[in-house]
């Protein structure tokens, strides 16, 4: 097969979702009586899956399984209130759309999001027809490992190698590197481009419209 697959993050690469997700940790800690991490810290996990993340924020032994269960009933519910804005990306709509208009590009996605909640953003945004394969938090492990590219290959026929991870996090780039995948960073997100290239990006992408040259020139 000739043709290239892309496949998206969500949180910081798609959606600025950084208001939404700050407050949804600040409900959460200080449900449990713990301190706020900073912003830097706080942002540094977005990519991971939620038991992951709050096991990095507060150690194994600390209360992941309480903060996970509050931090996801407060995303919820910020959701549902729309209150907390949680925009697109500048230009996210048209590469979107013109990715899934041309032939030799597939589309899919894979984050560390819940079912549930990606469910929510594509419905919202009309994003139905668009992905051939959606790998979440509850269908793989989390990232970095190398299952979610690997299942989205697998179930669209692609090849590793034929398949090219854009994302915001030193965690999406190195489990692009551990499938055997391209890797593209971009420059908008939650984390710093050296440590995205350190974790195994090619190439970081300035804007949409370099993005999309990218994904020209690697699908070529």
């Amino acid at each position: 097969m000739n043709q290239t697959l892309l496949l998206f993050d969500l949180d910081g690469t798609l959606v600025n979702s950084e208001a939404m997700i700050l407050a949804a940790q600040a409900q959460a800690f200080a449900a449990l009586g713990l301190p706020m991490p900073s912003r830097e810290r706080a942002l540094s996990i977005v990519g991971l899956s939620l038991t992951e993340a709050f096991t990095v924020l507060v150690g194994p032994e600390g209360p992941v399984d309480a903060l996970v269960d509050v931090y996801g009933q407060t995303f919820k519910r910020q959701r549902e209130e729309a209150k907390i804005p949680e925009p697109l990306f500048d230009g996210v709509e048209d590469v979107l759309a013109r990715a899934f208009a041309a032939g030799h590009l597939a589309l899919g996605i894979a984050t560390g999001k819940s079912r549930r909640g990606v469910n929510a953003l594509i419905g919202k945004h009309g994003w139905e027809p668009y992905f051939a394969t959606i790998q979440t938090a509850d269908d793989a492990p989390s990232k970095p490992h190398p299952a979610m590219v690997l299942q989205a290959c697998a179930a669209t026929g692609h090849a590793p190698e034929r398949a090219i991870m854009i994302g915001d996090s030193s965690y999406d780039m190195a489990m692009a590197c551990a499938a055997g995948a391209r890797a593209i960073g971009v420059a908008w997100g939650f984390q710093p481009r050296e440590a995205l290239i350190s974790a195994g990006a090619e190439v970081i992408a300035e804007n949409f419209p370099h993005l999309e040259a990218l994904i020209t020139e690697f699908a070529a």
